[in-house]
């Protein structure tokens, strides 16, 4: 049996993830330790007790659900030697994957990822740019809805999530004309989602190049297992590659259902989504049923778990 990680992305936070973690099980306590002394900030009291308000805002959900994701982690390597053949995250999630695959430390990571937060926020002045769902509607048609209603401004697919769920991402006044049209051509709904920026979209260029020079001051260690990029949908496992795709990552599209494919079609037959939530559990069931997936994020999950 060939299993994979998956780690959430942005999303799947709330107010209390980690908290029981850390009571039960002392790998949790030190990885939460380490990243409020890596930012300089409690992470851990934001993750445990909120206010909802502030672990919402970008800069703090991406470090706070790398944590955790790499707490859960670190549980299920002391408690159960878990070991896996492949990783992927999800838009964020592939920071986490990276931790785990040993690319970089969890120190280094939750600070860029901050850094990551900051400028991505920063990149568009707020209130210009907007990202919407799209259900019901191919590939081929949502990229071809996005160039017909552009008119000159920026509209681009963002995250192809699987099951004809795609989120599309730019200016605001052209993602809305976008939710306008899709119900004419097809789709089943389209709704504008509540976030803070436009992600993955040339707009967050210049959170690519801020995030290009930090990581630029950072090493990249080998990795012990590949990880899938979003960019590209392939594992990689070249340390050469990983800023480069990191930074890619910014402006380009989440491939998330080639992804998935692309671990069914490497022989995975289980994956363990690491962290908080069950976002990737459901998306990975509609894609390829014949993957076993089961979340991890509490203590339960780590005690019922069969490896």
């Amino acid at each position: 049996m060939s299993t994979a990680l998956l780690f959430p992305g942005q999303g799947s936070q709330r107010v209390g993830m980690g908290r029981d973690l850390v009571r039960e099980f002392e790998p949790a306590r030190r990885v939460f330790e380490e990243a409020d002394e890596a930012l300089g900030a409690s992470i851990s009291r934001l993750c445990f007790e909120g206010p909802e308000e502030d672990l919402v805002r970008t800069e703090n959900t991406q470090p706070a659900i790398l944590t955790c994701s790499i707490a859960v982690l670190r549980v299920l390597e002391t408690e159960h030697g878990l070991g896996f053949a492949v990783a992927a995250g999800h838009s964020l999630g592939e920071w986490s994957a990276l931790v785990a695959a040993g690319a970089i430390g969890l120190a280094d990571a939750v600070r860029l990822v901050r850094l990551r937060g900051q400028a991505m926020q920063a990149a568009v002045p707020e209130g210009q740019g907007g990202m919407a769902a799209i259900m019901g509607m191919t590939p081929a048609d949502v990229e071809a809805l996005c160039r017909d209603v552009a008119e000159g401004e920026v509209l681009t697919p963002a995250n192809f999530n699987g099951a004809n769920q795609i989120v599309v991402s730019g200016h605001a006044t052209a993602v809305a004309r976008a939710v306008a049209a899709a119900k004419g051509r097809g789709a089943t709904r389209a709704q504008l989602l509540k976030v803070s920026a436009p992600f993955h979209s040339p707009l967050m260029q210049p959170a690519a190049d801020r995030l290009a020079a930090a990581l630029a001051e950072v090493t990249i260690a080998p990795l012990r297992a590949p990880v899938v990029a979003n960019v590209d949908a392939r594992p990689n496992q070249d340390a050469g590659r990983v800023a480069e795709l990191l930074i890619a990552q910014v402006t380009a599209p989440v491939r998330w259902e080639e992804s998935v494919a692309r671990l069914a079609t490497d022989g995975v037959t289980r994956a363990i989504e690491v962290g908080a939530g069950s976002v990737l559990r459901g998306l990975v069931k509609r894609i390829t049923p014949q993957i076993a997936v089961t979340s991890v994020g509490e203590p339960d999950d780590v005690k019922g778990l069969e490896v």
